[in-house]
């Protein structure tokens, strides 16, 4: 988008779905003050079924048509995902460029990509988008890529158009075959760390939830760095919606526990394209290979409850369903009734407070129970002749007694035990005295 904010007329249109109508409309405000649009005016319309070409009436068309030309809007936002052949009528009767949900999401993570893997998955999910709109997308056009052609010219403008597409159709090759390699260094590095038996948590949830805000007060308190280093790997925190697209892994050490990584992935959003989670499957498939997941939520939202099953139907998409989760119901100072009692752990729930503090240290031992379970004490006596257990107990073990006796070494040890270690304690019980 340019850098004055366009004006913009955003148009709803409730159906029969089971939707929170007015949360879909709140939220795309938002999505437009998280890509440099004003909204000057909101037109609405409830309709059993979308109109079949243009998605709301004809007369409403007209009326958006007005009400643009008396605010001199500069686009067109419809809250749902509108066809290639709908948008192209829309700019045709309207005269504007139109964008739907999808568009503005796609502009938003163009504008947000650091990485080079970001911004490979941006534009191949943008480029995945706009193959099927390029006929007839008009003034629209200049905001999506490029033109198709003059109307009075239509010889020339097809021939434009074949060619368009077919250097569309090239890239999106390229950023697929560039992603695989990428992909390939990621699960290089995943493997890397998987080979270390440290344990992976993955933080996930809805968009601005506040997850990089717990990832950086984990660091803050658990980094084992020096204060600039720490800095430096912070990730940014901001009060807006898709704040951070990259996938940040960082490594949290806990005095006298076992070290694990956490990771900060993308947020969700509702009716978020699913051609957008393929491109960025890759990226959270730091979530769909962890070993445990933190759901954050925003408890503060009215609509957290409908956030909560976004996340969880876009998890079950990935592949990621199944895997064991903490809550973490986050800004809870902000609610009355939980202000006054944080934290409050309630199973594997919490409610905490990251912006100011609060609850770190509860999340870091309830994290711990659910990787590792409960502290046990072994009393142990292993044979010399399987010297190499002892180097194995010390490595998952705080041994805290040894005494070489006639019959064996001797140990005392307390293990906080995760799921990789089962089969080794198992095999423990029987040298136990």
């Amino acid at each position: 988008m340019n850098n004055e904010k366009d004006r913009a007329i955003l148009v709803g249109l409730q159906l029969n779905d089971g939707s929170s109508f007015a949360h879909n409309l709140e939220e795309l405000e938002s999505l437009c003050e998280a890509c440099g649009i004003l909204p000057v005016f909101t037109i609405t319309q409830a309709l059993d079924a979308p109109h079949q070409a243009l998605y709301i009436g004809t007369g409403k068309v007209a009326e958006v048509k007005n009400a643009a030309m008396e605010l001199e809007a500069d686009l067109i936002i419809f809250d749902n995902a509108l066809s290639p052949s709908q948008a192209r009528n829309l700019n045709l009767e309207i005269g504007l460029p139109i964008l739907d949900r999808t568009a503005l999401i796609l502009e938003i993570f163009h504008s947000r990509a650091r990485s080079r893997e970001a911004k490979l998955q941006v534009e191949l999910a943008r480029l995945q988008y706009l193959l099927p709109r390029l006929s007839g997308m008009g003034t629209a056009m200049s905001r999506q890529g490029g033109g198709s052609g003059s109307r009075s010219n239509k010889g020339a403008g097809e021939k434009k158009l074949e060619l368009d597409r077919r250097h569309i159709s090239h890239r999106i090759t390229e950023c697929k075959k560039e992603l695989v390699q990428i992909k390939k260094q990621r699960e290089t590095q995943r493997k890397s760390r998987s080979s270390s038996q440290t344990p992976s948590v993955a933080l996930v949830g809805y968009t601005n939830a506040g997850k990089s805000t717990i990832l950086n007060a984990m660091l803050s308190q658990y980094g084992n760095e020096d204060i600039a280093d720490i800095s430096h790997k912070k990730v940014l925190q901001e009060d807006m919606l898709f704040a951070t697209l990259d996938t940040t892994v960082r490594k949290i050490t806990i005095p006298g526990k076992p070290a694990l990584y956490l990771s900060d992935t993308v947020g969700f959003i509702d009716k978020l394209p699913h051609h957008l989670i393929d491109a960025f499957r890759s990226t959270l498939e730091e979530a769909i290979h962890a070993d445990l997941l933190l759901q954050v939520v925003d408890v503060s939202d009215p609509y957290y409850r409908e956030h909560m099953r976004v996340t969880q139907e876009t998890l079950n998409d990935l592949g990621a369903g199944d895997i064991p989760m903490i809550i973490v119901y986050n800004k809870a100072d902000r609610v009355p009734q939980f202000a006054d009692e944080l934290p409050l752990v309630t199973g594997n729930h919490i409610h905490m407070a990251a912006g100011i503090g609060v609850g770190i240290d509860a999340l870091a031992e309830l994290i711990l129970s659910q990787l590792f379970g409960q502290p046990v004490t072994m009393q142990l006596l292993i044979p010399y002749s399987e010297g190499s257990l002892v180097h194995a107990i010390s490595e998952i073990g705080d041994v805290q007694k040894t005494e070489y006796q006639n019959n064996g070494t001797y140990m005392q040890v307390v293990f906080t035990p995760s799921a990789k270690d089962q089969a080794l304690l198992q095999q423990l019980e029987s040298y136990r005295v």
